[in-house]
């Protein structure tokens, strides 16, 4: 039998703002009492009803040296660049950006009201990749591959690979797995995952028990990086 990664910490980051005072959660990154999960270099969460909390977006500003992922649950924002890159993110969407060398970029809402949710990850580059040139894709929710098992348990792939179906994305180096898992309550869900590859999760709904310990809606789990060789969910409830 393989042993799961067990949760070493469980926290529910911290409430902030940024751009033009969208309210989110950080989750990682950007205060040293959070957790480094090399090579993670932030986690945002937002999930907020009132345009008040988003209306601003993320008007123009400098990125270099990492990529950004944003994956959209809920709303809609409008990406531009200054290497001429735009795109319109929108619910199931997501957004996959090498800043490499350089750009500047806005992320707008495009919408005055209802719900705006999701996620953005800053995934750190190698050295020899720092210098890169900028890149941008857009991923609507069509080109998300996703599989739905024998349980009723629904996954998107958004990058890397799982139970044989290879993601949308695919990046070398630093081989990123990231899986949108949607779980029925009672129901249990493992991924394999690479011996020395760190790793985390973040739940967005209800509540979930990973290796006896509770994850609950919108808590994130650090899980040990002690060689072992599969990650196991089970939903507390939907």
């Amino acid at each position: 039998m393989t042993t799961p990664r067990l949760p070493t910490r469980v926290s529910r980051g911290v409430p902030t703002s940024d751009g033009a005072g969208v309210r989110l959660t950080r989750l990682m990154g950007g205060d040293p009492r959070m957790p480094s999960v090399d090579p993670f270099l932030m986690l945002d969460a937002f999930r907020n009803e009132n345009p008040d909390d988003y209306i601003g977006g993320f008007p123009d500003h400098p990125h270099r040296g990492f990529e950004t992922v944003t994956y959209m649950i809920a709303g809609r924002m409008r990406h531009h660049d200054s290497v001429g890159n735009s795109g319109l993110l929108g619910p199931g969407g997501a957004q996959w950006m090498t800043t490499g060398s350089g750009l500047i970029h806005s992320e707008l809402p495009e919408q005055e009201e209802g719900l705006m949710e999701g996620f953005q990850l800053w995934l750190n580059l190698p050295a020899k990749n720092k210098m890169d040139a900028p890149s941008y894709r857009d991923i609507p929710p069509a080109a998300i591959p996703e599989f739905t098992t024998a349980d009723g348990i629904r996954v998107r792939v958004i990058a890397g690979a799982s139970h044989e179906i290879a993601g949308a994305v695919q990046r070398p180096d630093t081989e990123p797995l990231y899986l949108d898992v949607h779980l029925p309550a009672g129901r249990r869900f493992v991924q394999p995952i690479a011996a020395g590859h760190n790793a985390f999760t973040y739940t967005y709904r209800g509540s979930v028990n990973i290796a006896g310990t509770t994850v609950s809606d919108r808590q994130m789990a650090i899980l040990a990086n002690n060689g072992a060789g599969e990650v196991c969910i089970e939903a507390s409830e939907d």
